[in-house]
Protein backbone atom coordinates (compact mmCIF):
# COMPACT_ATOMS: atom_id res chain seq x y z
CA UNK A 1 0.00 0.00 0.00
CA UNK A 2 1.34 3.12 -1.03
CA UNK A 3 1.58 6.21 2.03
CA UNK A 4 2.50 9.81 2.41
CA UNK A 5 4.71 11.52 4.17
CA UNK A 6 3.35 13.62 6.32
CA UNK A 7 6.28 15.96 5.96
CA UNK A 8 5.41 16.48 2.32
CA UNK A 9 1.94 17.65 3.63
CA UNK A 10 3.50 20.41 6.40
CA UNK A 11 5.77 21.40 3.63
CA UNK A 12 3.17 22.80 1.42
CA UNK A 13 2.95 19.67 -0.59
CA UNK A 14 -0.41 18.34 -0.05
CA UNK A 15 -1.72 17.37 -3.89
CA UNK A 16 1.98 15.70 -4.46
CA UNK A 17 1.14 11.70 -5.35
CA UNK A 18 3.42 8.85 -4.67
CA UNK A 19 5.27 7.29 -7.18
CA UNK A 20 6.78 4.61 -6.21
CA UNK A 21 4.90 1.02 -5.49
CA UNK A 22 5.53 -2.18 -5.07
CA UNK A 23 9.36 -2.11 -6.09
CA UNK A 24 9.21 -1.76 -9.74
CA UNK A 25 10.31 0.72 -11.69
CA UNK A 26 8.30 3.87 -12.79
CA UNK A 27 6.55 3.08 -16.37
CA UNK A 28 7.55 6.44 -18.61
CA UNK A 29 4.67 7.80 -20.74
CA UNK A 30 4.51 7.46 -24.20
CA UNK A 31 6.18 10.28 -26.50
CA UNK A 32 2.55 10.96 -27.88
CA UNK A 33 2.06 12.45 -24.17
CA UNK A 34 5.16 14.09 -23.77
CA UNK A 35 4.79 18.17 -24.07
CA UNK A 36 7.06 20.37 -25.66
CA UNK A 37 8.81 21.18 -23.09
CA UNK A 38 9.52 17.48 -22.53
CA UNK A 39 10.39 17.06 -26.37
CA UNK A 40 13.25 19.73 -25.42
CA UNK A 41 15.28 16.87 -24.50
CA UNK A 42 18.37 18.23 -22.47
CA UNK A 43 16.41 21.76 -22.40
CA UNK A 44 13.78 20.44 -20.44
CA UNK A 45 13.73 22.63 -17.47
CA UNK A 46 13.49 20.98 -13.87
CA UNK A 47 9.53 20.07 -13.57
CA UNK A 48 9.17 21.39 -9.92
CA UNK A 49 9.86 24.97 -9.88
CA UNK A 50 5.80 25.58 -10.67
CA UNK A 51 4.37 22.28 -9.71
CA UNK A 52 4.90 20.15 -6.43
CA UNK A 53 7.59 17.86 -6.38
CA UNK A 54 6.64 13.81 -5.58
CA UNK A 55 5.91 12.85 -1.63
CA UNK A 56 8.11 10.54 -0.56
CA UNK A 57 7.98 7.00 1.55
CA UNK A 58 8.32 7.34 5.39
CA UNK A 59 11.28 5.49 6.29
CA UNK A 60 10.80 1.84 8.08
CA UNK A 61 10.03 2.40 11.72
CA UNK A 62 13.20 3.02 13.79
CA UNK A 63 14.97 4.35 11.25
CA UNK A 64 16.29 7.81 10.29
CA UNK A 65 18.47 9.51 7.54
CA UNK A 66 21.66 10.77 8.66
CA UNK A 67 23.63 11.37 5.36
CA UNK A 68 23.36 12.14 2.31
CA UNK A 69 25.27 11.98 -1.29
CA UNK A 70 24.65 14.28 -4.08
CA UNK A 71 25.75 15.24 -7.67
CA UNK A 72 23.56 17.44 -9.12
CA UNK A 73 23.47 18.58 -12.81
CA UNK A 74 23.87 22.82 -12.84
CA UNK A 75 20.20 24.54 -13.36
CA UNK A 76 18.51 26.07 -16.14
CA UNK A 77 21.18 28.24 -18.45
CA UNK A 78 22.01 30.38 -21.49
CA UNK A 79 22.99 28.49 -25.00
CA UNK A 80 26.33 27.64 -25.31
CA UNK A 81 26.54 28.88 -29.30
CA UNK A 82 26.13 32.56 -29.28
CA UNK A 83 25.40 32.17 -33.01
CA UNK A 84 22.20 29.87 -32.05
CA UNK A 85 20.97 33.39 -31.08
CA UNK A 86 21.90 35.76 -33.72
CA UNK A 87 21.71 33.44 -37.17
CA UNK A 88 18.11 32.96 -36.68
CA UNK A 89 17.28 37.37 -35.91
CA UNK A 90 19.46 37.61 -39.60
CA UNK A 91 17.76 35.14 -41.39
CA UNK A 92 14.13 36.67 -40.50
CA UNK A 93 15.40 40.13 -40.80
CA UNK A 94 16.06 39.03 -43.94
CA UNK A 95 12.47 38.06 -44.46
CA UNK A 96 11.35 41.11 -42.74
CA UNK A 97 13.60 43.46 -45.32
CA UNK A 98 11.71 42.04 -47.97
CA UNK A 99 7.96 42.20 -46.26
CA UNK A 100 7.89 38.63 -46.22
CA UNK A 101 6.69 37.64 -42.53
CA UNK A 102 3.28 35.99 -41.36
CA UNK A 103 2.39 37.62 -38.14
CA UNK A 104 4.03 34.52 -36.18
CA UNK A 105 7.19 35.15 -38.37
CA UNK A 106 7.21 39.21 -36.69
CA UNK A 107 6.17 37.76 -33.05
CA UNK A 108 8.85 35.25 -33.76
CA UNK A 109 11.15 37.90 -34.44
CA UNK A 110 10.49 40.17 -31.65
CA UNK A 111 11.28 37.51 -29.17
CA UNK A 112 14.60 36.11 -30.88
CA UNK A 113 15.56 39.85 -30.80
CA UNK A 114 14.77 39.98 -27.25
CA UNK A 115 16.26 36.95 -26.02
CA UNK A 116 19.58 38.10 -28.34
CA UNK A 117 19.77 41.41 -26.75
CA UNK A 118 19.30 39.94 -23.27
CA UNK A 119 22.15 36.80 -23.78
CA UNK A 120 24.91 39.50 -24.48
CA UNK A 121 27.38 38.23 -22.66
CA UNK A 122 25.69 35.45 -20.96
CA UNK A 123 26.20 32.06 -22.88
CA UNK A 124 26.76 29.27 -21.03
CA UNK A 125 25.70 31.21 -17.77
CA UNK A 126 23.06 30.18 -15.04
CA UNK A 127 19.42 31.36 -15.81
CA UNK A 128 17.06 33.29 -13.36
CA UNK A 129 15.14 29.82 -13.59
CA UNK A 130 18.68 27.90 -13.31
CA UNK A 131 18.73 29.78 -9.48
CA UNK A 132 15.37 28.95 -8.57
CA UNK A 133 15.13 25.58 -9.64
CA UNK A 134 18.77 24.93 -7.17
CA UNK A 135 16.74 27.43 -4.34
CA UNK A 136 13.72 25.07 -4.32
CA UNK A 137 15.71 21.75 -4.56
CA UNK A 138 17.65 22.72 -1.27
CA UNK A 139 14.69 23.76 0.30
CA UNK A 140 13.15 20.64 0.13
CA UNK A 141 16.13 18.76 0.93
CA UNK A 142 15.80 20.04 4.09
CA UNK A 143 12.43 19.88 4.56
CA UNK A 144 12.31 16.35 3.47
CA UNK A 145 15.54 14.78 5.30
CA UNK A 146 15.81 17.71 8.48
CA UNK A 147 17.91 15.19 10.94
CA UNK A 148 20.41 15.58 7.91
CA UNK A 149 20.26 19.03 8.60
CA UNK A 150 19.81 19.53 12.43
CA UNK A 151 22.51 22.15 13.96
CA UNK A 152 26.00 21.13 14.23
CA UNK A 153 25.95 18.50 11.13
CA UNK A 154 27.95 19.05 7.99
CA UNK A 155 27.43 19.96 4.17
CA UNK A 156 30.17 19.22 2.13
CA UNK A 157 30.13 21.12 -1.11
CA UNK A 158 31.61 20.80 -3.85
CA UNK A 159 31.44 22.28 -7.55
CA UNK A 160 33.67 21.70 -11.37
CA UNK A 161 34.67 25.13 -12.35
CA UNK A 162 32.39 25.94 -14.60
CA UNK A 163 30.60 29.33 -12.92
CA UNK A 164 26.87 28.17 -13.76
CA UNK A 165 27.72 25.37 -11.65
CA UNK A 166 29.44 27.34 -8.82
CA UNK A 167 26.43 29.38 -8.87
CA UNK A 168 23.84 26.39 -8.76
CA UNK A 169 25.46 25.61 -5.60
CA UNK A 170 25.47 28.45 -4.46
CA UNK A 171 21.47 28.50 -4.65
CA UNK A 172 21.12 25.56 -3.26
CA UNK A 173 22.96 26.31 -0.41
CA UNK A 174 21.52 29.44 0.59
CA UNK A 175 18.84 28.15 1.15
CA UNK A 176 20.11 25.42 2.94
CA UNK A 177 21.78 27.89 5.03
CA UNK A 178 18.40 29.78 5.41
CA UNK A 179 16.23 26.61 6.65
CA UNK A 180 19.44 25.31 9.06
CA UNK A 181 21.18 28.33 9.80
CA UNK A 182 23.12 26.39 12.66
CA UNK A 183 24.67 23.76 9.65
CA UNK A 184 28.57 24.06 8.77
CA UNK A 185 28.62 24.81 5.38
CA UNK A 186 32.19 24.23 3.44
CA UNK A 187 32.19 24.50 -0.48
CA UNK A 188 34.89 24.40 -3.44
CA UNK A 189 35.62 24.64 -6.62
CA UNK A 190 38.74 22.64 -7.51
CA UNK A 191 40.54 21.37 -10.32
CA UNK A 192 41.74 19.08 -7.85
CA UNK A 193 38.48 16.76 -7.42
CA UNK A 194 37.81 17.19 -11.32
CA UNK A 195 39.12 13.55 -11.45
CA UNK A 196 35.64 12.29 -10.18
CA UNK A 197 33.34 15.40 -10.79
CA UNK A 198 34.37 15.71 -14.55
CA UNK A 199 35.62 12.83 -15.74
CA UNK A 200 35.75 11.39 -19.11
CA UNK A 201 38.00 8.61 -20.20
CA UNK A 202 40.01 8.53 -23.60
CA UNK A 203 39.15 4.92 -24.76
CA UNK A 204 35.51 5.52 -23.94
CA UNK A 205 35.58 9.05 -25.82
CA UNK A 206 37.35 7.46 -28.93
CA UNK A 207 34.56 5.01 -29.23
CA UNK A 208 31.51 7.03 -28.34
CA UNK A 209 32.82 9.34 -31.38
CA UNK A 210 32.79 6.21 -34.06
CA UNK A 211 29.40 5.45 -33.05
CA UNK A 212 28.16 8.96 -33.93
CA UNK A 213 29.91 9.21 -36.62
CA UNK A 214 28.13 5.44 -38.01
CA UNK A 215 25.27 4.48 -36.47
CA UNK A 216 24.00 7.80 -34.65
CA UNK A 217 24.39 9.99 -38.11
CA UNK A 218 22.50 7.05 -40.00
CA UNK A 219 19.74 6.97 -37.44
CA UNK A 220 19.25 10.85 -37.26
CA UNK A 221 19.29 10.82 -41.42
CA UNK A 222 15.84 8.93 -41.08
CA UNK A 223 14.67 12.35 -39.37
CA UNK A 224 16.20 14.95 -41.53
CA UNK A 225 15.39 19.03 -40.62
CA UNK A 226 12.84 20.27 -43.96
CA UNK A 227 12.18 23.47 -43.21
CA UNK A 228 8.34 23.20 -43.27
CA UNK A 229 7.97 25.05 -40.56
CA UNK A 230 9.43 28.39 -42.16
CA UNK A 231 6.31 28.39 -43.81
CA UNK A 232 4.11 29.72 -41.17
CA UNK A 233 7.03 32.46 -40.58
CA UNK A 234 7.35 33.30 -44.21
CA UNK A 235 4.98 34.25 -47.07
CA UNK A 236 7.20 33.54 -50.14
CA UNK A 237 8.21 30.15 -50.74
CA UNK A 238 10.56 30.94 -53.24
CA UNK A 239 12.09 33.13 -50.73
CA UNK A 240 12.18 30.11 -48.21
CA UNK A 241 14.19 27.89 -51.19
CA UNK A 242 16.06 30.38 -52.48
CA UNK A 243 17.31 32.83 -49.63
CA UNK A 244 16.86 30.35 -46.60
CA UNK A 245 19.28 27.68 -45.46
CA UNK A 246 16.66 25.66 -44.24
CA UNK A 247 18.08 23.17 -42.20
CA UNK A 248 20.44 25.27 -40.65
CA UNK A 249 17.58 27.80 -39.45
CA UNK A 250 16.24 25.01 -37.76
CA UNK A 251 18.23 23.49 -35.55
CA UNK A 252 19.20 26.52 -34.60
CA UNK A 253 15.63 28.07 -33.83
CA UNK A 254 14.55 24.96 -32.40
CA UNK A 255 17.16 25.47 -29.13
CA UNK A 256 16.49 28.95 -28.99
CA UNK A 257 13.00 28.46 -28.54
CA UNK A 258 13.00 24.54 -26.24
CA UNK A 259 14.75 26.83 -24.53
CA UNK A 260 12.98 29.87 -23.26
CA UNK A 261 11.72 27.27 -20.56
CA UNK A 262 14.90 28.36 -18.93
CA UNK A 263 13.72 31.52 -18.38
CA UNK A 264 11.09 32.91 -16.06
CA UNK A 265 8.24 34.71 -17.61
CA UNK A 266 9.44 33.80 -21.23
CA UNK A 267 6.71 33.16 -23.84
CA UNK A 268 6.34 29.39 -25.12
CA UNK A 269 6.20 29.38 -29.00
CA UNK A 270 7.71 26.20 -29.78
CA UNK A 271 4.39 24.48 -30.27
CA UNK A 272 3.32 27.53 -32.58
CA UNK A 273 6.43 27.35 -35.08
CA UNK A 274 7.54 24.23 -34.98
CA UNK A 275 4.65 20.88 -35.62
CA UNK A 276 4.35 17.93 -33.46
CA UNK A 277 6.26 16.33 -36.22
CA UNK A 278 9.10 18.64 -35.78
CA UNK A 279 9.18 18.46 -32.61
CA UNK A 280 9.71 14.47 -32.37
CA UNK A 281 12.08 14.65 -35.20
CA UNK A 282 14.09 16.64 -33.16
CA UNK A 283 13.35 14.87 -29.54
CA UNK A 284 14.52 11.69 -31.79
CA UNK A 285 18.10 13.17 -32.93
CA UNK A 286 18.41 14.36 -29.45
CA UNK A 287 17.86 11.27 -27.64
CA UNK A 288 19.64 9.00 -29.67
CA UNK A 289 22.69 11.18 -29.41
CA UNK A 290 22.66 10.81 -25.50
CA UNK A 291 21.67 7.26 -25.35
CA UNK A 292 25.01 6.81 -27.46
CA UNK A 293 26.47 8.90 -25.20
CA UNK A 294 25.83 6.80 -21.78
CA UNK A 295 23.45 3.71 -22.85
CA UNK A 296 24.28 0.24 -22.51
CA UNK A 297 24.84 -0.53 -25.80
CA UNK A 298 27.00 -3.09 -27.96
CA UNK A 299 27.32 0.32 -30.19
CA UNK A 300 29.66 1.33 -27.58
CA UNK A 301 30.87 -2.08 -26.62
CA UNK A 302 28.85 -1.70 -23.15
CA UNK A 303 31.03 1.21 -22.47
CA UNK A 304 29.40 4.20 -22.22
CA UNK A 305 28.23 4.62 -18.49
CA UNK A 306 31.51 3.56 -16.82
CA UNK A 307 33.05 7.11 -17.65
CA UNK A 308 31.45 7.87 -14.36
CA UNK A 309 33.37 4.59 -12.51
CA UNK A 310 35.75 7.08 -10.20
CA UNK A 311 32.36 9.43 -9.34
CA UNK A 312 30.56 6.07 -8.35
CA UNK A 313 33.56 4.87 -5.78
CA UNK A 314 33.35 8.53 -4.96
CA UNK A 315 29.92 7.73 -3.44
CA UNK A 316 30.82 4.55 -1.90
CA UNK A 317 34.60 6.12 -0.42
CA UNK A 318 32.24 9.01 1.01
CA UNK A 319 29.37 6.61 2.44
CA UNK A 320 31.61 4.75 3.58
CA UNK A 321 33.17 7.63 6.35
CA UNK A 322 29.85 8.56 7.02
CA UNK A 323 28.43 5.32 7.81
CA UNK A 324 31.45 5.08 9.99
CA UNK A 325 31.04 8.44 11.97
CA UNK A 326 28.00 8.81 14.36
CA UNK A 327 27.40 12.36 13.04
CA UNK A 328 25.61 13.22 10.37
CA UNK A 329 26.33 15.00 6.79
CA UNK A 330 25.71 15.61 3.12
CA UNK A 331 28.36 15.85 0.63
CA UNK A 332 26.69 18.12 -2.86
CA UNK A 333 28.62 17.71 -5.76
CA UNK A 334 27.55 20.36 -8.72
CA UNK A 335 28.29 19.43 -12.50
CA UNK A 336 27.17 18.55 -14.98
CA UNK A 337 24.36 16.53 -17.59
CA UNK A 338 27.21 14.16 -18.97
CA UNK A 339 28.40 13.06 -15.92
CA UNK A 340 24.31 12.78 -14.21
CA UNK A 341 23.51 10.42 -17.24
CA UNK A 342 26.25 7.74 -17.60
CA UNK A 343 25.84 7.72 -13.24
CA UNK A 344 22.49 6.80 -13.73
CA UNK A 345 23.35 4.12 -16.02
CA UNK A 346 26.09 2.52 -14.35
CA UNK A 347 23.65 2.78 -10.96
CA UNK A 348 21.35 0.56 -12.81
CA UNK A 349 18.34 3.02 -11.66
CA UNK A 350 14.82 2.23 -12.92
CA UNK A 351 16.56 -0.21 -15.53
CA UNK A 352 18.56 2.19 -17.73
CA UNK A 353 20.73 -0.07 -17.89
CA UNK A 354 18.71 -2.29 -19.50
CA UNK A 355 20.87 -3.26 -22.72
CA UNK A 356 19.52 -1.84 -26.41
CA UNK A 357 21.85 -2.42 -29.30
CA UNK A 358 19.36 -0.36 -32.16
CA UNK A 359 19.12 3.28 -32.04
CA UNK A 360 15.21 2.03 -33.81
CA UNK A 361 14.15 0.62 -30.50
CA UNK A 362 14.64 3.44 -28.28
CA UNK A 363 11.55 5.46 -28.31
CA UNK A 364 9.83 1.70 -28.02
CA UNK A 365 11.57 0.87 -24.54
CA UNK A 366 10.90 4.21 -23.29
CA UNK A 367 14.51 5.21 -23.16
CA UNK A 368 13.98 9.20 -22.45
CA UNK A 369 16.96 11.42 -22.14
CA UNK A 370 15.05 14.10 -20.76
CA UNK A 371 13.59 12.32 -17.93
CA UNK A 372 17.13 11.49 -16.56
CA UNK A 373 18.68 14.85 -17.01
CA UNK A 374 16.00 18.13 -17.45
CA UNK A 375 17.95 21.28 -16.32
CA UNK A 376 19.11 20.71 -12.38
CA UNK A 377 19.25 17.12 -12.80
CA UNK A 378 20.24 15.48 -9.82
CA UNK A 379 20.83 12.02 -7.93
CA UNK A 380 20.38 11.99 -4.08
CA UNK A 381 21.37 8.79 -1.81
CA UNK A 382 19.87 8.99 1.59
CA UNK A 383 20.75 6.68 4.03
CA UNK A 384 19.35 5.64 7.01
CA UNK A 385 20.09 4.02 10.48
CA UNK A 386 18.69 2.85 13.57
CA UNK A 387 17.94 5.39 16.09
CA UNK A 388 19.02 3.16 18.62
CA UNK A 389 22.22 2.10 16.90
CA UNK A 390 24.61 3.33 14.27
CA UNK A 391 26.08 -0.55 13.41
CA UNK A 392 27.05 -0.55 9.94
CA UNK A 393 25.41 -3.66 9.04
CA UNK A 394 21.92 -2.32 9.70
CA UNK A 395 21.98 1.04 7.21
CA UNK A 396 19.89 1.85 4.74
CA UNK A 397 19.43 3.62 1.47
CA UNK A 398 17.28 5.40 -0.68
CA UNK A 399 18.05 6.54 -4.05
CA UNK A 400 16.38 9.38 -5.66
CA UNK A 401 16.72 10.23 -9.38
CA UNK A 402 15.29 14.01 -9.77
CA UNK A 403 13.46 13.35 -6.75
CA UNK A 404 11.47 10.71 -7.65
CA UNK A 405 11.89 7.09 -5.50
CA UNK A 406 13.53 4.70 -7.78
CA UNK A 407 14.31 1.36 -8.06
CA UNK A 408 17.80 -0.07 -7.80
CA UNK A 409 19.38 -3.42 -8.23
CA UNK A 410 18.55 -6.44 -5.82
CA UNK A 411 15.73 -6.98 -3.42
CA UNK A 412 14.60 -3.71 -1.16
CA UNK A 413 14.19 -4.16 2.45
CA UNK A 414 11.30 -2.18 2.12
CA UNK A 415 9.85 -0.15 -0.66
CA UNK A 416 12.66 1.92 -1.74
CA UNK A 417 14.73 1.38 1.11
CA UNK A 418 17.73 -1.25 0.48
CA UNK A 419 20.57 -2.33 3.03
CA UNK A 420 23.52 -0.53 1.86
CA UNK A 421 25.94 -3.33 2.32
CA UNK A 422 24.26 -5.23 -0.06
CA UNK A 423 24.12 -2.64 -2.55
CA UNK A 424 27.86 -1.41 -1.74
CA UNK A 425 28.96 -4.98 -2.39
CA UNK A 426 27.46 -4.97 -5.99
CA UNK A 427 28.53 -1.75 -7.08
CA UNK A 428 32.28 -2.32 -5.87
CA UNK A 429 32.01 -5.81 -7.56
CA UNK A 430 30.96 -3.89 -10.77
CA UNK A 431 33.25 -1.64 -10.82
CA UNK A 432 36.44 -4.00 -9.86
CA UNK A 433 34.93 -6.03 -12.66
CA UNK A 434 35.58 -3.13 -15.21
CA UNK A 435 38.83 -3.41 -17.18
CA UNK A 436 40.81 0.14 -17.94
Amino acid sequence: MMKTSLRCILAGFASCTILYANASPLQPKSVDEFTGQELSAQYYAYPYTDSPAPALTPAPDGYEPFHIEHYGRHGSRWLIDQRDYEYPVAELEKAERNGYLTPLGKETLELLRDIAAKEQGRCEELTDMGALQHQLIGERMVRNFPQVFAPGSTVNAKSTIVIRCILSMVNELNSINKLAPGVKVLADASNADMRYMNFDDTTGVKIRKAAKKKELKKFQAKYPEKGVFLTRLITNPEFIRDSIDNSRVERRLWRVLSNMQSHIGMPWLTDRVFSREEQHGQWMRSNANWFVEAGNSKLTKNRAQYSQRHLLRNFIESADTAVASPRVSANLRFGHDGMVLPLTVLMEINDYAREINSLDQLEQSRWYCQDIIPMAANIQMIFYRPTDSIATDDVLVKVLLNENEIVLPGTPVSGPYYRWKDLRKYYLEKLDSFKE
